[in-house]
């Protein structure tokens, strides 16, 4: 019986089993969006081949964690978290390697773009592969038969959706025909019949690519490494699931964020949201259903966006676009009711699956979600720039005082990655911020005082840093006060949020300098040095997992040249092709060099991980 009291809670709370699997301890783990990786014999993008090239690595370094981002179907987008199916897998990632003619097949993107994914790859893959299926015969193939009866709830709706969908070219079904919009049945088998090759041949990729992701599972297994999934906590509107279980979303809402600091709009993502009444009528057959393919590939899951769980904000769908999140509404309503509402459905996750759930629960996260997670035994995450003390001393927390049921982790995919904040955020403010909080009814000129707070030699990519002399409180409201209408006045008592802002940024690169413990003057610019004691923080954390970005673990190697503000997954409030689609600048062969792996590998060793 574990003795550390963290530990012992573990072991007694509902996720005791699902612990068991993973053992009480501390892990060290790397965080690869498969498309970023390839091999020389991948085709374009990587794939499910490639990912035990990965599970190599991991295992090289020492960590025992692969964690994915979430490997569904994804929509026009590429966005993996605005799937277009809970449960389908996409069909990108299948490895040509499997089918002998096309071993040695290239993909050339156009423009010859080496940096980011060109995504036509998928189209190609799929004519390709288009071309193999039809060379098939099924007749006397009997585990994809067991396959077809195993995933009967999802697999045909699946399929004939994305013929359905190819038929109507492209347009999402809630503008298709009245009767393939609204399933009816006899349109549905007429449809069916007249397509019926098309409609196996969707079920047949899945089925490819449901038995790569085993091998790659097998592969994990034997070298000991642990694959973590990443389960979108929503669904796209436009998505298989909506269209053949509409009854379990509300289609007048969508999701998104209220107004806050970081967005005077709020958000507003498109998805619906759940309707939890509905989906518990059906004994949450839906939830266990997902968790049950889930679980096929999976030792460890994270849930993203935990907290939409307990309450989520849903907006009008009608509402206009331009007004964003500003007339949403928490559903549940009442917030007295959160705490059960989220405990219900987290109950409903943990007991009808062996995996170890993980919550993603960064941002405003009320103490119920918090409190629920650690009762339950599901640890939270902890980014290094935000384990902060915000209230009294604005300063870094050292490792010991992470929370032990976290995964500590330096940057997300969708945060700059370590590098890029070092040397562009750290120390700043967002500019979009300081100008709403000046404008409005306080009416502040943020032109006249801009060069008086901060510093335009060191402020880009839309960050603020500080001017040094702006060194007090004082001095920060008696210039905020030269902003103002002549004879204008602001006391101090009504900048609160503007203090707030300087104190927790102010010299923000300083303290954490004095953290990692590095002699001599602070350098702006991050080196392989400062990287590996960045890295060093995270190991060294009291949570219970560390999981960094593959970009993190890297950027010591010096393979990543350029601004390092271009190596990221994913800028959030943003459409670009840049956006999941970031490729390394290395290859998985070249990545199994053996000298800075081992560099790695004793970083991990040190830090008790392994």
């Amino acid at each position: 019986m574990p003795q550390d009291p963290v530990l012992k809670h573990l072991s007694v709370s509902i996720s005791q089993d699902n612990w068991k699997h993973i053992g009480f301890k501390k892990r060290s783990g790397v965080l690869v969006p498969l498309f970023s990786v390839y091999s020389k014999d991948s085709y374009g993008i990587g794939d499910l081949g490639d990912l035990k090239l990965v599970i190599d690595w991991a295992r090289s370094t020492g960590n025992s964690i692969v964690q994915l981002l979430p490997m569904n179907e994804v929509g026009p987008l590429f966005c993996p978290y605005d799937a277009t199916s809970s449960f389908a897998l996409e069909g990108s990632y299948i490895c040509l390697r499997d089918f002998p003619g096309l071993r040695g097949k290239r993909f050339k993107p156009s423009g010859g773009n080496n940096m980011h994914v060109d995504y036509a790859v998928k189209e190609e893959k799929l004519r390709l592969l288009w071309d193999v299926y039809l060379d098939q015969d099924l007749s006397g193939a009997l585990d994809f038969e067991e396959f077809q009866r195993k995933y009967a709830y999802w697999l045909p709706d699946f399929a004939l959706f994305k013929v359905l969908k190819e038929y109507h070219e492209g347009r999402p079904w809630y503008e298709w025909e009245g009767d393939f919009r609204d399933r009816d049945r006899q349109a549905l088998q007429d449809f069916q019949q007249d397509n019926i090759e098309k409609i196996v041949f969707q079920m047949w990729l899945q089925w490819i690519l449901f038995k790569q992701f085993k091998a790659a599972c097998d592969h994990a297994a034997k070298n000991n490494v642990f694959l973590k999934g990443d389960l979108p906590v929503l669904v796209s509107r436009d998505s298989a699931d909506v269209w053949a279980h509409t009854e379990f979303f509300k289609l007048d809402f969508a999701a998104g964020a209220p107004p806050d600091m970081y967005c005077s709009k709020g958000q507003r993502w498109g998805m619906p949201v759940y309707n939890w009444e509905n989906i518990a009528k059906d004994n949450h057959r839906y939830i266990k259903e997902k968790l049950g393919y889930a679980q096929e590939f999976y030792d460890i899951l994270r849930i993203d966006h935990v907290v939409g769980l307990f309450r989520i904000w849903s907006i009008p769908y009608n509402d206009p676009l331009e007004n964003q999140g500003l007339n949403g509404v928490f559903d549940p309503k009442d917030d007295y009711l959160w705490r059960e509402h989220g405990r219900k459905i987290l109950r409903v996750l943990i007991e009808n699956t062996k995996m170890l759930l993980c919550g993603e629960d960064l941002g405003v996260i009320p103490g119920c979600c918090t409190d629920s997670l650690y009762e339950f035994g599901i640890p939270g995450n902890d980014v290094q720039r935000w384990v902060k003390d915000w209230s009294i001393k604005h300063d870094f927390l050292a490792p010991a005082d992470y929370r032990q049921l976290s995964v500590a982790m330096l940057s997300t995919h969708d945060t700059a990655n370590w590098p890029a904040w070092w040397e562009n955020e750290a120390g700043t403010v967002d500019e979009g911020l300081f100008i709403r909080k000046c404008s409005g009814h306080r009416q502040i000129d943020f032109g006249k005082i801009k060069d008086k707070l901060f510093d335009p030699l060191r402020s880009k990519h839309g960050r603020l840093r500080w001017q040094e002399d702006v060194d007090s409180v004082d001095k920060l409201v008696e210039i905020i006060n030269q902003g103002l209408p002549p004879k204008g006045t602001v006391p101090k008592e009504h900048l609160l949020d503007f203090i707030d802002l300087y104190e927790n940024t102010y010299r923000e690169k300083e303290k954490l300098w004095k953290q990692l413990g590095i002699s001599g003057m602070m350098r702006e610019k991050c080196d392989p040095e400062i990287m590996r004691l960045a890295l060093k923080i995270s190991l060294d954390a009291r949570a219970i997992f560390c999981i960094n970005t593959i970009v993190d673990w890297l950027y010591p190697t010096g393979i990543f040249e350029g601004d390092s503000y271009q190596w990221r997954t994913n800028t959030p409030g943003t459409i670009s092709p840049k956006n999941w689609s970031l490729r390394l600048p290395i290859s998985l062969e070249k990545l199994q060099s053996p000298a800075f792996n081992k560099q790695i590998h004793k970083m991990v060793s040190d830090s008790g991980r392994i």
